[in-house]
């Protein structure tokens, strides 16, 4: 099922818990995958991969061809009155037999190579549905972005709106006013350079559907509820079946296809020719058999059989390094899954409430006069750095849950947990 993944990733990078969201023009993860698998040429050239090998298929299973052969001797001819009075003109019919099984081989070299498209498709999708997903989530990550800053700036803005009021009744110098007023442009800009990244990352996801001005101007998506951390033991039981492992059962049967090939050389081949020749001389025709044997075939055949077994002995150990790699990759992307999970968690339950708490306390406290405008904006200050150090470390759980999904290539995530609240 083409979408099967698809709708995998969905659940597990970005659920969708704000499905309500404003704006006239939202992008949803299943319509970005499902316009990426439409119109992006990586996967369209397939069709035309599989054309090519089933006609590779079908030519590797036809007989040795027959050859109609024509041969004119004596002719001309020294001393002689005509030029074809003693000709000899032959026409006749030739081809080979094969022997040791070599039309059987070709068949099932080129059938290993069809059948291997699948694996490739397959894998090609996976890893063009993963860049997907990490374009999404960067556009996802931007808009969470600009979404904070737009809400520094709300609250700057009430500071400059509280400063003033005391400055008015004289509790409060002009200074802090003016303070108040440059965190606020400072915020302002910060929000805006956000904003444009956000139509950046638009930009970027739109390409892969190869379309160059973006139709949406939100993505649907909480990137601060992250899915449960699975065990990595059964991360590698899936491994074990992902495409980029599966491709090398089809690439060994290929290999010991072209072995057999390669073996079928020894049996040597038989060229019959069988015909009629006309003798002018006589005006008389005659039956013409020929039978040839080349030598040496087998010989020959022993560097194709070296080469292949060579081949055939190298995918092993290809495969062992890819295993390892792929292990090492899912051992680094699980660390940074399960850090990254705890990070997210522990700032959600802990560390937000008591920010949250602390932020209203020091409001009322500096509107009641009994605590300095320095003190209120370091406190909001720290509060807005932990919302967005909450809101990296989700995406980079994200990221890395992205990166298990491509190398594994199974759904392995039911359900994701709640989403949290989002300032």
């Amino acid at each position: 099922m083409p979408f099967r993944w698809a709708a995998i990733i969905a659940a597990m990078t970005l659920p969708c818990g704000l499905a309500s969201a404003q704006g006239p023009r939202v992008l949803t993860l299943d319509t970005a995958f499902s316009r990426t698998l439409e119109n992006h040429p990586d996967l369209a050239r397939f069709r035309y991969l599989r054309e090519g090998a089933s006609a590779e298929l079908e030519a590797g299973a036809m007989r040795a061809p027959l050859r109609l052969e024509f041969e004119l001797e004596n002719a001309p001819r020294t001393e002689q009155g005509s030029a074809f009075d003693t000709a000899e003109a032959t026409l006749s019919l030739a081809s080979v037999i094969e022997r040791g099984g070599k039309r059987e081989a070709r068949a099932a070299v080129a059938d290993a190579q069809f059948s291997s498209l699948t694996v490739q498709e397959e894998q090609h999708r996976a890893d063009l549905l993963a860049e997907v997903a990490r374009r999404y989530l960067d556009f996802v990550a931007t808009q969470s972005m600009a979404d904070l800053s737009a809400a520094e700036v709300q609250q700057r803005t009430d500071a400059v709106t509280a400063t003033t009021h005391r400055v008015r009744a004289g509790a409060t110098p002009e200074s802090v006013r003016l303070a108040a007023e440059a965190a606020l442009a400072r915020a302002t800009l910060q929000r805006d350079r956000l904003i444009a990244q956000t139509r950046a990352a638009a930009l970027r996801l739109a390409i892969l559907w190869k379309s160059r001005e973006p139709d949406f101007d939100r993505a649907v998506g909480n990137p601060l509820a992250v899915p449960a951390t699975p065990s990595l033991q059964s991360l590698r039981d899936l491994i074990a079946r992902s495409p980029e492992l599966r491709r090398f059962a089809d690439e060994a049967r290929l290999r010991d296809a072209r072995l057999q090939l390669a073996r079928s050389s020894q049996a040597t081949d038989f060229e019959w020719r069988a015909g009629v020749r006309r003798l002018e001389e006589d005006n008389s025709w005659a039956a013409v058999l020929g039978f040839s044997v080349p030598l040496g075939s087998s010989s020959r055949a022993n560097t194709g059989i070296r080469a292949a077994q060579a081949q055939s002995t190298a995918l092993t150990l290809e495969q062992e390094a890819e295993e390892l790699t792929l292990d090492a990759t899912l051992v680094e992307a699980h660390t940074r899954l399960s850090g990254a999970s705890a990070e997210v968690a522990a700032m959600r339950d802990v560390l937000l409430p008591k920010f949250d708490q602390a932020e209203h306390a020091s409001e009322r406290a500096f509107r009641a006069g009994a605590l300095t405008y320095t003190e209120w904006a370091q406190l909001q200050s720290d509060a807005m750095s932990a919302r967005r150090e909450q809101l990296l470390a989700a995406i980079e759980a994200h990221r890395a849950l992205i990166e298990i999904q491509r190398l594994t290539g199974s759904p392995f995530i039911a359900m994701p947990v709640s989403a949290t609240r989002t300032p």
